[in-house]
């Protein structure tokens, strides 16, 4: 689906990191899944888990249109025991 939109849009790209808090292992699965359709935007990608609370977190650098990290973000907020926000550069 991502490379669809890569290669259907011509509007300007932005970089920006989406963090994501997992909370619910049972959604990793799912989550992965959706990375790996946006995966012709994204930069990079870290994980660290967080044992003593029980929890992952990733961080995902992006370079896409705005609305393709606007949808992506929202999707994966919509997965169960999943939270995820956006930050965008100035650039």
């Amino acid at each position: 689906m991502a490379a669809k939109i890569l290669e259907n849009e011509k509007l300007q790209t932005r970089v920006a990191t989406i963090g994501i808090i997992v909370e619910e292992e049972s959604s990793v699965e799912e989550l992965n899944q959706i990375l790996h359709e946006y995966g012709a935007y994204i930069i990079g990608r870290m994980g660290i888990p967080y044992p003593q609370k029980g929890i992952h977190i990733i961080s995902i650098a992006v370079d896409a249109p705005q609305n393709v990290i606007s949808a992506l973000s929202g999707k994966l907020g919509k997965l169960p025991g999943i939270s995820s926000k956006a930050a965008y550069s100035k650039i």
